[in-house]
């Protein structure tokens, strides 16, 4: 029997019991209507985190990315070598160690207006760098920054390397960085790169301005010897692109880039790379005396000389056996090439040093 002693009667009042009911649900309210979560398996927990650490390092990946593509845009490569003709012509306008505020200035300016007019070229030249296999790597092509961002990026440091020249070196440095700088973009890549096969020829003379800033820098003039330098610069280029366009010549051609080297038989290339040698040789023994330099110079510009005849006339002569490239082995005189005017320069340097 229930307890009261009896059992409801079916005519009772059932509110009677409602009392007890909504005390039940009051009390039932009491208890929080969502229980907490289980605690995560200590597996889970571990992947989310390496999510999010999985996250945070694509992030810097991308950004290491973007800021090396912006880096390649400027390519240092080309810089380098547009440094190395700068410095030793300061030591020698300095006839000995020219001062180091002035050369960081210098040097500094220098590095970003090749890097402005690199970038550009890298703006315009963009369609013919996707269909080059040696540069569909850039960041244009791989579309990594855009080429509005990188006409930015080209205009801003141009700007900026002329005022940190004028003002920290002087206007006539900065007038004639800024001349190779539009030579350059204007001249050699809008007009003359996809026109001529003396492109290189001629559009090679931005990169001969250097050794006429370096001289400026010091001295607040031109004078002969950085002239001299100059057409060492300007002889010495044809040879070493055209052993670079022999090697490519395939790339120049598919990007209709009448480059030297696609358009005529390697053994007409390899007739003219001996005569610019010789050409280059013959201007750099000039800057004996013309500058009045010690018998350093000339016998490092000797030597060298004759291993870049040498070299040069090896070229030629397997090109007019075959037209193999693989045979022809031009990035032998490419590297030498190199080789050759970062010898020469650095005895540019010495020689004020060693005749004091």
């Amino acid at each position: 029997m229930p307890p009261g002693g009896r059992y409801p009667d079916p005519e009772d009042d059932v509110t009677a019991v409602e009392p007890r009911v909504d005390q039940a649900a009051a009390r039932a309210r009491l208890v929080p209507a969502t229980l907490p979560l289980p605690a995560a398996e200590p597996g889970e927990a571990r992947l989310g985190e390496e999510n999010q650490l999985s996250s945070a390092r694509h992030g810097r990946a991308r950004s290491r990315d973007v800021v090396a593509a912006y880096v390649g845009l400027t390519k240092p490569r080309i810089i380098e070598l547009l440094l190395l003709t700068t410095v030793p012509v300061m030591f020698l306008a300095a006839r000995g160690v020219p001062d180091l505020g002035l050369v960081v200035a210098t040097v500094l300016g220098g590095t970003l207006s090749a890097g402005s007019a690199n970038a550009l070229n890298c703006v315009y030249d963009r369609d013919i760098d996707e269909r080059m296999r040696r540069t569909r790597r850039r960041a244009l092509p791989r579309h990594v920054v855009s080429p509005r961002a990188a006409l930015v990026f080209g205009l801003v440091l141009g700007v900026v390397s002329t005022l940190l020249l004028g003002l920290l070196v002087n206007w006539l440095s900065a007038g004639l960085a800024l001349a190779a700088n539009a030579f350059y973009v204007l001249g050699y890549t809008m007009l003359l790169k996809r026109r001529t096969s003396q492109n290189i020829v001629w559009g090679g003379a931005a990169g001969c301005f250097p050794a006429l800033i370096g001289w400026t820098a010091v001295t607040g003039s031109l004078a002969w010897p950085p002239v001299v330098l100059f057409l060492v610069v300007f002889f010495w280029t044809p040879p070493h692109f055209w052993a670079l366009g022999l090697r490519y010549r395939d790339d120049y051609a598919a990007a209709d880039v009448p480059m030297l080297p696609s358009v005529a038989p390697a053994a007409v290339v390899g007739r003219k790379v001996v005569a610019y040698a010789w050409v280059t040789v013959a201007t750099s023994l000039l800057l004996w005396p013309v500058a009045g330099t010690s018998w350093l110079y000339p016998a490092v510009a000797a030597v060298l000389g004759a291993v870049f005849l040498l070299e040069s006339h090896g070229l030629a002569r397997r090109a007019a056996a075959t037209d193999d490239v693989v045979a022809i082995k031009p990035m032998r005189l490419f590297h030498w090439s190199n080789m050759y005017l970062s010898l020469l320069f650095l005895g540019v340097a010495l020689d004020p040093l060693l005749s004091r």
